[in-house]
């Protein structure tokens, strides 16, 4: 048999293999056309909120936090979360441990030492006042104030209520205690309870 002829054979199933293996790799974590959060990165939402303002939520995670992973497959999937979320709030992802540099109001925030384990992004360490917990959802308003840091697993119930505390600007008004209580919501684990910047 010609040489030329079998190693274009093996590429050819190479190839065909790559293509398997890279179609495997990428589905998406959901069905196609299902309901989702509009996740972005930072610099989307910054690049939005330019256009059209409207409140930020960040979800800071690690890719080894099993907590993270627990609301990814809960919380982030409840219909009411998903619908609220992505008509009040531009949705940020954010891995604590990032090798992305981003941009914001003429300062670089970089990971100091990207090959160390646990080393952190300094986005990440300033939203959270360098209180690494994971997961942290950090609300932020239209002007990138930030509201309010909730370290810890938020539940559904837990995560809508936060949602709406500040989506409909109740924290301007009304403590987030006194908010809860006045949507019969039980009190989430001491940890979990947002602590307002105002």
């Amino acid at each position: 048999m010609n040489k030329g002829l079998l190693k274009s054979k093996n590429i050819g199933f190479i190839l065909i293999g790559l293509a398997f293996l890279i179609s495997v790799s990428f589905k998406p974590a959901t069905k196609p056309g299902a309901l989702s959060i509009n996740w972005m990165t930072w610099d989307m939402a910054v690049k939005l909120n330019k256009q059209h303002p409207k409140k930020i939520f960040i979800d800071i995670y690690t890719q080894w936090c099993g907590w993270c992973k627990r609301m990814d497959q809960t919380t982030y999937l409840d219909k009411d979360v998903i619908n609220y979320m992505n008509t009040n709030f531009y949705a940020v992802r954010l891995d604590a441990e990032t090798k992305d540099t981003f941009h914001f109001n003429n300062h670089a925030f970089v990971n100091q030492n990207p090959g160390e384990r646990g080393s952190v992004n300094e986005l990440a360490y300033s939203l959270m006042d360098g209180k690494m917990e994971y997961p942290t959802t950090v609300y932020m308003d239209e002007n990138f104030a930030r509201l309010s840091v909730a370290p810890g697993y938020l539940s559904t119930p837990e995560l809508k209520t936060v949602l709406t505390y500040f989506a409909e600007n109740k924290y301007k008004t009304i403590t987030y205690e006194d908010y809860k209580k006045s949507m019969g919501v039980a009190a989430p684990a001491e940890n979990n309870s947002p602590k307002t910047d105002h």
